[in-house]
């Protein structure tokens, strides 16, 4: 499975990279039937993923957004009036610095940009 939800009380989310083009329709069909997953929408293009969240009645000040490697977090703050606890694990790297955040009308929307891996071929002379 390419996208793995690593924790999640609440919510789940995606990727694709060539050669791995049915991974995409199997996450899709997966959120859709959990039904705590109801509240995700997935988008993908080749530049990134974007996730939107319900996340009603949490403020920006009481969430925290963390990305380490393929993995991006998504806790509230223990003062926050409800909890929101997931985590999702991505077949490539975030791109935390082409990535960001907006919440608006109680809909968290992550727009996770992707980390093309670098191609290191070295050719080799046939004796």
């Amino acid at each position: 499975m390419f996208f793995t939800p690593v924790h999640t009380n609440v919510y789940c989310a995606p990727s694709t990279a060539r050669g791995v083009d049915r991974s995409f329709e199997r996450f899709a069909s997966q959120a859709l039937r959990a039904s705590a997953q109801k509240s995700l929408h997935v988008e993908q293009d080749e530049q990134s993923w974007t996730l939107s969240l319900d996340v009603p009645g949490v403020t920006r000040e009481e969430l925290t957004i963390g990305i380490e490697a393929n993995v991006v977090r998504i806790d509230s703050k223990a003062d926050a009036k409800r909890v929101v606890k997931a985590a999702y694990e991505f077949p490539l790297e975030i791109d935390a610095a082409n990535s960001q955040a907006k919440l608006e009308n109680g809909v968290l929307t992550l727009k996770l940009g992707k980390k093309v891996p670098a191609v290191n071929v070295t050719e080799l002379t046939i004796n």
